[in-house]
């Protein structure tokens, strides 16, 4: 017994390593998602966490702030990003890399693949020097990159999350893939994906042996929140009057610090512990936050604090409305007639109201062969598509062709069409996902299902089509 007394005092989770768990847990609050390898699509996915945490994660109950930013700058042709820059700057301003140190789920990750017990790199001139790279990238592929598809082309091409995010890979890719449900998705993997899986690997590895090396060398979510350390309402801070400028603090740091608070500091605090003046503290504004003698009000923000945890986890998996709809729908099985979205059944009856204020019927199709694509503007696959299916119905003016946004708009989808000619009916899911629910629609995008002139579903898969193969599927609905 005082044995593993002992082993608690000396091994239990610190402040911040509970603040970390509970940040990732918060953020991924899907529970079903990780069963069930479909992505949240609730309204709270509008919102933005703090710290990294992809989008695509199964368990992601809102945006990365990194990849918000990113379709923002690609569609600054159209319209001005101001929520992602008014929350950048709120998150900035509040707590700087505090989220880094504190709020970031895939820093924790780093921390304790560090703790496997190897050679470990100590930093030097070399790596204060690597870490203006993260500067560069995100330059280069957080804004100019989104910024000359958007402008140039049109498209929203995230350039960090598409070509270098570990943390996507691993949470959304990852995630994803390693659900039984999603094994049809493995054919659709090609040279990208296993680029970005090396890097994954190369990133896990590195941070083996070089503490924290993603979020020292290459995160640009860290550059950004960097800029804000030494203005920031909440963070490390040194009393100038008790400080002898030993610099024991900046010795011990892991991180490529030259003093503390400056833009490498992730205010994790463990300077604190090394200085035998006390001088530095964790403080917001005046108040030193982790010296809290009131064990009362301690235990009463550690409640509410599991409190909205467990409510979260309650409501997006099963008191929301989209959750219990989900929930209550009949399953294939139990329907007597062959209703459904496989092929050779009938898709259920379904009305949805066009963005031209039509109303689209799927009873008033009967007789002609239909193409129904479901898209979303922050895709950029989807957006690359369209014209084929804009082409075809023009060409054949005789089939219903129906474009389908899924409910989860991070944009204004009329402003985004407006100007581009495509021959197509639009139209914005219902908040309960009527028409993604009845095509049996997966988190992927885009997706195409056709219905012959009898109304059976002749095709319904994930992923991008070609023209020709548009044409094909036209002759077979015939």
């Amino acid at each position: 017994m005082v044995k593993a007394t002992h082993w608690w005092k000396t091994h239990r989770p610190t402040a911040r390593r509970l603040a970390q768990l509970y940040c990732a847990l918060l953020y991924n609050a899907h529970i079903k998602g990780f069963l069930s390898g479909e992505i949240y699509t609730g309204k709270l996915k509008a919102l933005c966490t703090p710290g990294l945490n992809c989008y695509s994660c199964p368990g992601a109950v809102a945006a990365c702030p990194l990849g918000a930013l990113q379709n923002a700058i690609s569609a600054s042709g159209t319209r001005a990003g101001t929520y992602v820059l008014g929350i950048l700057l709120l998150f900035g301003l509040t707590v700087g890399r505090t989220i880094c140190g504190w709020l970031c789920p895939f820093g924790m990750l780093q921390e304790l693949v560090h703790k496997i017990p190897s050679f470990k790199i100590r930093k030097s001139r070399v790596t204060r020097a690597l870490s203006y790279l993260k500067y560069g990238i995100l330059i280069v592929f957080v804004i100019a990159i989104p910024l000359w598809y958007g402008l140039a082309r049109g498209l929203p091409v995230p350039g960090f999350c598409k070509y270098l995010c570990p943390a996507g890979t691993f949470e959304g890719a990852v995630g994803l893939l390693s659900s039984p449900s999603n094994a049809g998705l493995f054919p659709m993997l090609g040279k990208l994906f296993t680029r970005k899986y090396a890097i994954l690997i190369l990133v896990g590895l590195s941070c083996v042996f070089c503490y924290r090396a993603f979020c020292r060398f290459l995160c640009p979510l860290g550059a950004i929140y960097g800029l804000f350390n030494g203005i920031s309402v909440i963070g490390v801070r040194t009393d100038g009057a008790k400080c002898t400028q030993c610099g024991a603090c900046t010795r011990a740091c892991p991180m490529d610090i030259r003093q503390v608070g400056d833009r490498e500091c992730i205010h994790c605090g463990q300077c604190a512990g090394v200085c035998g003046t006390h001088a530095i503290s964790m403080r917001c504004g005046r108040r030193d936050i982790l010296d809290t003698k009131n064990t009362e009000l301690k235990h009463a923000l550690q409640g509410f604090a599991l409190s909205v945890l467990l409510f979260l986890i309650l409501w997006v998996n099963w008191l929301s409305p989209q959750a219990r709809t989900q929930a209550s729908s009949p399953s294939q099985a139990e329907n007597t007639v062959e209703i459904g979205c496989e092929i050779g059944q009938q898709l259920p009856e379904f009305s949805l109201e066009t963005m031209n204020n039509g109303i689209f019927s799927l009873s008033d199709t009967r007789g002609k062969p239909v193409f129904i694509n479901l898209w979303a503007t922050y895709c950029a696959p989807c957006v690359k598509e369209l014209p084929y299916f804009s082409r075809l119905h023009s060409e054949h003016p005789e089939i219903e062709v129906l474009a389908v946004h899924s409910s989860l708009v991070t944009e204004d989808v009329r402003a985004y069409l407006e100007g581009r000619d495509w021959n197509l009916t639009f139209a914005i899911d219902t908040d309960d996902d009527l028409l993604y629910t009845a095509v049996g629609a997966s988190s992927v995008l885009p997706q195409t299902i056709v219905l012959n002139t009898a109304g059976q579903v002749i095709y319904n898969q994930t992923g991008s089509v070609t023209y020709e193969q548009l044409v094909r599927l036209l002759e077979e609905a015939k």
